[in-house]
């Protein structure tokens, strides 16, 4: 293709062309990996579930630098542009290089952010070559179909600086509806958000259905992102001919959030091969379906071997397809909590980890977060909207969960209770789950 054409295509993708939508500003993720561009000599991946909205965040990015720098200094390519060739090599990613430099001739050190690379054939031998010899800052891009985080990091070795991009946080949910949320508005909006937070809980956090008012059409739209991922993302990427085995696997994994599971019992439940449900249940959380929780013991083994928790990346694979809310509340609360603190983890407290507790009596609590060597804070999370409603059984395995691992800080998530419960010389902060999710972190 001539480098005058290839320019031609790229001015409706660039701000020093045309432009393109760059949609809602998600600022968690775009100061972030600003800041990650200054004075690291590394290459940038994004990666992240289907449609969480990847492609935009990386517009937003290519925007604010236009603005903060000069619009020549970045160069914003997405691989799925129909005018592109078909087949797509190095030699094509070379030739939109050497365009680029040569009609916008670029000031300085410029940024150029590749989109959906995975289209391209050894796409890695270009970025690593132009990493290697520091003349531009990089940020690549691949569906969850063929490059995930890990495999970045294998074909670049070492070089990335890995960021997921999750669906959106509550917070991000209520701007997408034109919605403020100061700290004087958490005070006085109380029923709206209480209100919104259902909405929420129902929905999930996909952009598009976000925006989507239809409830059909929504339907209809997590239905395609299902089996998107299970042809594209899955099928097609491992060669899987075993198709009713992974679909009742999947279907396993969405109908129970929040639940405790192994893999030998699925496949007793399922009567599916061990092997091949092990195999499966990893795909699912490669291409962050979902993701697992262990449990905490000083000891790895016991770690490794004990049942982990499921949860889903956007709980509407579970509300949306068919399963009951209300009758399910609880659970569904609870994957919102452990959503919650996995984006809290990426973005907020990079050394932390998150486990769950439960001892030989059966005292379960839901999320022990961990910093270093030490117990940060235990989260339980329950559906209660006063102290009556608050199970005794839920305040016992906080207590014993904090004697056993020197824990103080200890926080009941209710549906609609607020207040500070004293037992046995503790303090239980209890917090509406709305409400966790909005005041500052």
């Amino acid at each position: 293709m001539e480098k005058m054409k290839i320019i031609e295509i790229l001015s409706s993708w660039n701000f020093w062309g045309e432009g393109i939508e760059t949609g809602i500003k998600r600022d968690l993720y775009t100061q972030e990996i600003l800041s990650s561009l200054e004075g690291v000599n590394k290459i940038i991946s994004i990666f992240g579930i289907r449609r969480s909205g990847k492609s935009y965040i990386l517009r937003q990015i290519a925007k604010e630098i236009s603005k903060l720098k000069d619009s020549s200094n970045v160069l914003y390519v997405n691989f799925e542009e129909m005018k592109f060739p078909t087949n797509l090599n190095k030699d094509f990613l070379i030739n939109v290089y050497e365009a680029y430099k040569e009609f916008i001739q670029p000031k300085g050190k410029p940024l150029i952010i590749l989109d959906e690379i995975q289209e391209v054939k050894f796409w890695e031998m270009f970025v690593r070559s132009l990493h290697e010899r520091n003349e531009a800052n990089i940020i690549i891009s691949g569906s969850s179909a063929k490059l995930m985080a890990e495999e970045f990091e294998s074909i670049l070795a070492g070089r990335c600086i890995n960021f997921e991009i999750l669906p959106l946080s509550f917070k991000e949910f209520l701007i997408f509806n034109n919605i403020e949320i100061s700290e004087r508005d958490i005070l006085l909006k109380s029923s709206l958000f209480k209100k919104l937070i259902i909405e929420y809980l129902k929905i999930g956090g996909f952009p598009e259905i976000v925006l989507e008012k239809n409830e059909e059409k929504r339907k209809r739209i997590v239905e395609s992102y299902w089996e998107t991922i299970i042809i594209k993302d899955i099928e097609k990427r491992y060669k899987i001919r075993a198709d009713e085995y992974l679909r009742a696997i999947g279907r396993f994994l969405i109908s129970n959030p929040s639940s405790l599971v192994n893999i030998r019992n699925i496949s007793k439940t399922l009567e599916t091969p061990l092997k091949t449900t092990e195999r499966f249940v990893k795909y699912f959380q490669i291409v962050r379906m979902v993701e697992f929780i262990k449990r905490f013991s000083f000891s790895v083994k016991t770690q490794e071997k004990s049942p982990k928790k499921v949860y889903l990346m956007d709980i509407s694979f579970f509300t949306l397809l068919g399963f009951r809310f209300m009758e399910n509340l609880g659970r569904i609360m609870e994957n919102c909590v452990a959503i919650e603190l996995l984006r809290r983890k990426n973005y907020l407290y990079n050394n932390s980890e998150i486990f769950y507790f439960k001892d030989y009596q059966q005292n379960e609590v839901d999320f022990v977060l961990k910093e270093g060597l030490k117990i940060k804070q235990l989260i339980q999370v329950t559906y209660a909207s006063s102290k009556d409603e608050i199970e005794k059984r839920e305040i016992k395995a906080l207590i014993k969960a904090s004697n056993e691992l020197k824990c103080k800080d200890l926080l009941l998530i209710t549906w609609d209770y607020e207040d500070e419960i004293k037992v046995k010389g503790k303090k239980i902060k209890c917090l509406p789950l709305w409400k966790w999710l909005l005041l500052p972190r």
